[in-house]
């Protein structure tokens, strides 16, 4: 199953310059999501990451396997447009992050996030990415699908 970025945000509340997902390629329902990440010089991030030495965040990176995670745990459950305007995805912890490779203008940012456990509305995942096969970061992620506040 394919996403492009206009179905992506039907289901994730981020939106430009905080939507970290380009598309999805492929999601196995409660096992797995891959999905990607374009990183161009446009990015508002690196006016100040670095200046003369653009790298982009390892908080970005993390928060963009977050965003696919989100992905696979809505794909869990009832994916209604109805029901994903109620729902969010909160995430509870991070844990083992490793940062193996920085990450410049012009890399595609491959995620591959994996269901761990799942106990309820509460998920752990497996979360890599990786640019040209190589692996940049990893982790470990914790998060949970609660109703929004009205």
């Amino acid at each position: 199953m394919v996403l492009d970025v206009m179905q992506i945000q039907r289901i994730l509340p981020h939106r430009v310059p905080f939507l970290l997902v380009d598309r999805v390629t492929e999601v196995k329902v409660g096992e797995y999501v891959e999905a990607y990440k374009n990183i161009s010089i446009s990015e508002p991030v690196f006016q100040g990451h670095f200046p003369e030495h653009p790298i982009y965040p390892g908080v970005m990176i993390i928060e963009g396997m977050a965003q696919a995670g989100a992905v696979l745990a809505f794909y869990a459950g009832d994916m209604r447009e109805e029901a994903v305007k109620n729902k969010v995805v909160y995430f509870m912890s991070i844990d083992s992050a490793k940062f193996r490779k920085p990450i410049r203008p012009g890399d595609r940012l491959d995620y591959k996030v994996k269901a761990i456990k799942r106990k309820g509305a509460v998920w752990v995942l497996e979360a890599t990415a990786n640019v040209d096969g190589e692996l940049a970061c990893e982790a470990t992620l914790k998060a949970m699908v609660v109703d929004k506040q009205q």
